[in-house]
């Protein structure tokens, strides 16, 4: 790179700072001495002159550029490293200028400065604002990011320890044994060692192996399931060997033998499928092996994953995440959500479908499926349906619930008159039946255990949600659907949203009971919302997602504009890590 800063050429300052969760921007406001250079360039570079990140310019306005940085991924699916940096400016080959601080904002540099939690918050990520001390005239800014964990300010007491005050000592947890202690430091060393051995025994027979595993379900299920039959249907087993791993090893607890057979597993495979995050690849980093995540979720509002880094139980800087070579989404538009959630480059992201989906849109499937339907609930027969099917409340699965006492049962039996009839269909892991009184039982049925909530989107006129994604594939039908969001603001504080809530929701938001009565005797739905949502969210509406994963990201046949995107992607990040920003005394000739 070439050193042109002396001709001020251009000067820019940083005139304002902001985020929205793990996205940074930054404006710089730029001035030009003489001609005007169009398409600037704007680089994160550390004390040793090593570019970190190239900032995507998402906007430029009366010579104001918006930069744009994901901190937990600036193009190579890390977090952004440790290191203190100036933001400089560029146009091509040429170092134009480092970007100042303008004194409007210098008093503001602590409130744009964000701290991210981790490892059950005792460890945290930050991104600190600074002007950079060394200039004795001007101000530089200075961006710090750096990870610590928790440390104590001194010890404890002694008189707080085994006394009434409800301190309990470390010492005096059992969970903290030498033992406790010994096992979670070695299970991960002994578990590698297990499979980098069985690596090298079948490194040279892994390539016709794919693994289908989950470590959330006990049984394949949802994408992973309608992929693997689809395989089967296409003979590819003759191809392959399909191996499979299902375990509840985040709820439950796992044998030695289950642990060793997985690793196992993992070593053998050259492909592996996934349906969530697996807590094993969180510390088992795998060699040479294409990873395909098949989240189940369409696109709903919650934040996971890394778009709620900071949050309780966000994952550490380097997760499962990290190491997904593929992952899917229904359309291109919303890829973007699904790469923040996951940490990885919005163009290792395909716009597949969801395979579950297949089935669903089959019309030979929903003929049959409407006909078991009606015969198990015979009362919906003739009747407008109204599924009430929000997402649960908690912070997991053994804490799960819903407030069923804001739900005036009354109110909405009285509403349903002769024209409607209520599903209630909670999340599975709200385990607690719905109080449903006698007296309502013509109108009311709980359908907690039916399996598959999809089925049920045939006969429903009316969905009632909140924040779940249930609402991807529901809006196929281009019915109306209300959004119950009685704990808005809290739940985006607690749960945080990854998108805004009240511009995404394809229906009417109401926040009390009465409001939804008020809703449905009305009529008003804003269903048009329904036929924008479905625009921006399906690229295909057809029962070929399956086949789409089989022959693009395990075969390997990915239509040429998307092999050309990830391919430049890659080629852009790796040229940005090269550029030499060393001043030109301290290069070599």
């Amino acid at each position: 790179m070439n050193h042109l800063e002396r001709k001020n050429a251009v000067t820019a300052k940083v005139v304002n700072i902001y985020w929205e969760r793990v996205n940074l921007y930054i404006d710089v406001k730029t001035e030009f001495a003489g001609e005007i250079i169009d398409n600037l360039d704007f680089f994160a570079v550390n004390r040793n002159y090593e570019p970190k990140a190239k900032f995507t310019v998402i906007n430029k306005e009366n010579n104001v550029y918006r930069l744009y940085l994901n901190i937990t991924n600036p193009g190579y699916n890390l977090c952004m490293q440790r290191g203190a940096y100036n933001i400089y400016v560029c146009s091509g080959d040429d170092i134009l200028a480092v970007c100042m601080t303008d004194e409007s904002i210098v008093e503001k540099m602590s409130d744009y400065s964000k701290s991210f939690l981790f490892k059950n918050r005792a460890r945290v990520y930050n991104v600190v604002f600074s002007v950079d001390d060394n200039s004795d005239e001007d101000l530089p800014l200075l961006m710090y990011t750096m990870a610590s964990t928790a440390v104590g300010i001194g010890p404890v007491p002694d008189y707080l320890i085994n006394n009434n005050h409800g301190y309990v000592s470390p010492l005096q947890n059992a969970n903290n044994s030498k033992f406790a202690k010994f096992k979670k430091k070695n299970t991960p060393k002994f578990l590698k060692s297990v499979y980098h051995f069985y690596y090298s025994l079948y490194k040279n027979k892994r390539k016709s192996t794919i693994l289908f595993m989950s470590e959330q379900n006990d049984k394949i299920g949802t994408n992973e399931e309608a992929v693997y039959n689809k395989m089967i249907e296409r003979h590819l087993d003759e191809k392959f060997t399909i191996e499979q791993s299902f375990r509840n090893a985040v709820a439950g607890h796992n044998s030695v033998m289950s642990w060793l057979g997985l690793v196992k597993k993992l070593a053998k495979s050259s492909t592996v499928i996934l349906d969530d995050h697996a807590p094993i690849l969180d510390w088992l980093m795998l060699s040479d092996t294409k990873v395909i995540q098949l989240w189940h979720a369409g696109a709903g509002f919650k934040s996971s994953g890394y778009s709620r880094w900071g949050n309780t139980g966000c994952p550490a800087p380097f997760s499962c995440h990290r190491q997904y070579t593929y992952g899917i989404a229904g359309s291109k538009q919303i890829a973007h959500f699904f790469s923040e959630v996951w940490g990885i480059n919005t163009e290792q992201v395909l716009p597949t479908g969801m395979p579950r989906m297949d089935e669903y849109l089959d019309e030979n499937y929903k003929a049959e499926t409407v006909k078991k339907i009606y015969k198990e609930y015979p009362i919906c027969k003739g009747k407008k349906v109204i599924l009430f099917a929000p997402t649960y409340r908690g912070k997991n699965k053994a804490l799960a619930y819903y407030p069923y006492n804001l739900i005036d049962f009354q109110k909405l039996y009285d509403t349903c008159g002769d024209e409607y009839v209520v599903l209630f269909k909670m999340h599975p892991w709200v385990a607690e039946p719905v109080p449903i009184d006698g007296k309502f039982s013509d109108k009311f049925i709980d359908v907690g255990k039916y399996p598959n909530i999809n089925d049920l989107f045939y006969i429903t006129d009316l969905l009632i949600t909140d924040y779940s994604s249930n609402i991807f594939e529901y809006s196929l039908n281009k019915k109306p659907m209300l959004f119950f969001a009685f704990d808005e603001i809290q739940y985006s504080f607690s749960r945080g949203f990854h998108r805004n809530y009240a511009e995404s929701a394809p229906g009417k938001i109401v926040h009390d009971f009465d409001a939804l009565i008020e809703a449905i005797k009305n009529e008003d739905f804003e269903t048009e919302k329904v036929y924008k949502y479905v625009d921006e969210h399906f690229d295909y509406i057809d029962s070929g997602a399956s086949d789409r994963v089989i022959d693009w990201l395990i075969l390997d046949n990915m239509p040429e504009e998307f092999r050309n995107a990830i391919d430049r992607k890659n080629e852009d990040v790796m040229k940005m890590l090269s550029l030499d920003f060393r001043p030109d005394e301290f290069k070599e000739g």
